[in-house]
């Protein structure tokens, strides 16, 4: 039962999201446009906020559900099994097997898995991304604070603990999905957040 509702938690966290809504809505495959990856980001600039919007909140479901639903199924009590199913999606997510293992970069869906844990840790971290992206109108910047920012607010409303070492790896593995953006910001090339041509499209 475990070893089905991990596979289950991968391939739901795969479903390519913005890659479907591409298809169906403009006839194109998101990775060859824009910044090519599969996150909300890249939907907003390349297809507009109707579909961005819904394209997020998939990919928070894509977290949240597994997370959430899975340890009621297996009839396991340990918390660690949550924390598995969580991370696993989120790993389908980036790595997706319908789409030649790319995907997005981990943040919707992380903040998925931590709207079932810890959601107010996840709320602190949501208000750093809103402030930094009024401030700055930079995701990357916004992301990889809010990322960083939730270990250390899981700590302050949890204490120690599983969910605070998967807080530490998630923060870890969002910033080096990053790694190309963090080059960018050092260079001052990293594209600001705008509003694409046609407003919503």
């Amino acid at each position: 039962m475990t070893a089905a509702l991990l596979i289950a938690s991968y391939l739901l966290g795969s479903i390519p999201t913005s890659y479907i809504l591409g298809r169906v809505v403009r006839g194109i495959d998101l990775r060859q446009h824009g910044s090519g990856n599969l996150g909300a980001t890249n939907a907003f600039r390349v297809l507009g906020w109707r579909i961005a919007v819904p394209v997020l909140a998939v990919d928070v479901a894509k977290g949240w559900a597994p997370t959430y639903f899975f340890p009621l199924w297996d009839g396991r009590a340990a918390p660690e099994w949550a924390l598995a199913y969580g991370a696993v999606a989120v790993l389908g997510h980036v790595y997706s097997v319908w789409v030649g293992f790319r995907g997005g970069k981990g943040v919707a869906t992380g903040a998925g898995v931590f709207l079932a844990l810890a959601p107010a840790a996840l709320l602190a971290a949501f208000a750093v991304w809103v402030l930094l992206v009024l401030a700055t109108r930079i995701v990357s910047v916004a992301s990889i604070a809010a990322a960083l920012v939730v270990p250390v607010a899981v700590f302050v409303t949890q204490g120690s603990g599983p969910v605070l070492w998967l807080a530490v790896a998630l923060a870890v593995f969002i910033v080096y999905a990053h790694r190309a953006n963090v080059r960018r910001l050092l260079r001052g090339e990293e594209r600001r957040l705008e509003w694409p041509a046609g407003g919503g499209r």
